[in-house]
């Protein structure tokens, strides 16, 4: 399902695109995930045609027959990456192949297409090329690039689709949080896991996320923006939070991370933060982590921070994880050093203030 020639984009430009100043006021204020650009790239799939018809259009809405089968049996999956505006002017993406590979990845366990890496990447060129101006350059701000794939073909039978198409959409975004980059607090989800090995947890699919908004609204009812899981056989093990990995700092420096069980998703975010680590220095551990450790660590003083990583928030300081008939560390403490450090290291080399020197950055524009 991998092999493809190459694909010759089609453009077509909106007939009424956002004008100058609805923009402008868009990117002063972008929110996250809230406005979406001009245009929007789509790619269709089929058995017998493999990848074709290539296009960046006008952005708007799908049409889907009701029997579509991403609509009765969640055949979907997606990807989230971010494009930069750096000093000159340019616009960069960050390690968009590890994103493609991962996609493949999704794309094989929900029985999927494969689109290749190469074609993965064009495709953010190409949208970005057309829709470059959409790209903020205000401190903290990006464009947030959404590519997915689904089902489309029409049937109802319980078997693989034999006709799919991928998306690229984009947005201008700020700070995923409400208080931009601050210390959160984290709620332990006690009734509810995220997934199991052999499920869809390494995946990144729809349905990993829908699985998290029930306990997602029980950490809202208690004052915490997200939920940590437990690994779902014991239910003493970190997992992931609802929608991204978990560092502990141990007062040493060594960073301990939850090992990639099946279960949980592979971050690039992730895999990044553990190479900057290791470049100063610090010792790694991807191990098996209970909530017994994080919360005696906590007490202890042996464990001084804790932070969460994702595309999207980047870097999210951890103050203090609540559970039932429990609070492990202080909803106002300030930010770690080694989180804030790191946070800082991986932005200014996606911005372009400080070098590359893992060739992580592509550009795009």
């Amino acid at each position: 399902m991998t092999a493809q020639t190459s694909l010759n984009f089609k453009t077509i430009r909106s007939a009424s695109p956002k004008s100058l100043a609805e923009r402008d006021a868009i990117l002063a204020n972008p929110g996250f995930g809230k406005y979406f650009t001009d245009h929007m790239v789509s790619i269709d799939w089929s058995v017998e045609k493999g990848w074709y018809d290539a296009q960046v259009k006008p952005y708007g809405p799908l049409l889907l027959d009701p029997a579509a089968s991403v609509l009765h049996y969640a055949q979907e999956i997606f990807e989230g990456l971010k494009a930069y505006r750096h000093a000159d002017g340019s616009i960069w993406t960050f390690r968009p192949q590890a994103n493609g590979l991962r996609m493949q990845r999704s794309a094989h366990r929900l029985a999927l297409p494969e689109l290749p890496v190469d074609t993965f990447v064009e495709s953010l060129k190409q949208l970005v090329s057309v829709d470059a101006a959409w790209v903020p350059s205000a401190p903290d701000t990006s464009l947030y690039l959404r590519p997915f794939m689904i089902a489309n073909e029409s049937f109802l039978g319980v078997r693989s689709a034999q006709q799919a198409a991928y998306y690229v959409i984009a947005s201008p975004v700020g700070a995923y949080f409400s208080k931009g980059v601050a210390p959160v607090s984290i709620w332990l989800s006690s009734d509810y896991t995220r997934a199991a090995k052999g499920g869809t947890g390494a995946a990144k699919c729809g349905g990993n996320y829908a699985a998290s908004l029930l306990p997602q609204q029980e950490a809202y009812a208690n004052d915490c923006p997200q939920v940590l899981f437990l690994d779902p056989i014991e239910g003493k093990y970190l997992e992931e939070l609802g929608g991204m990995n978990v560092f502990l700092v141990k007062k040493d420096g060594t960073l301990l991370t939850p090992d990639l069980s099946g279960s949980i998703l592979e971050g690039v975010t992730r895999a990044s933060l553990i190479q900057l680590a290791k470049d100063r220095g610090h010792r790694v551990e991807e191990r098996k982590i209970s909530i017994d450790e994080w919360i005696d660590g906590f007490a202890s003083g042996d464990i001084v921070e804790a932070f969460a990583c994702g595309t999207a928030a980047v870097v999210a300081p951890i103050a203090c994880l609540k559970g039932r008939n429990f609070v492990a560390g202080d909803p106002n403490a300030p930010a770690g050093k080694v989180t804030m450090s790191l946070r800082q290291e991986l932005t200014d080399i996606q911005n372009g203030r400080l070098p590359d020197r893992h060739g992580w950055m592509v550009r795009l524009a």
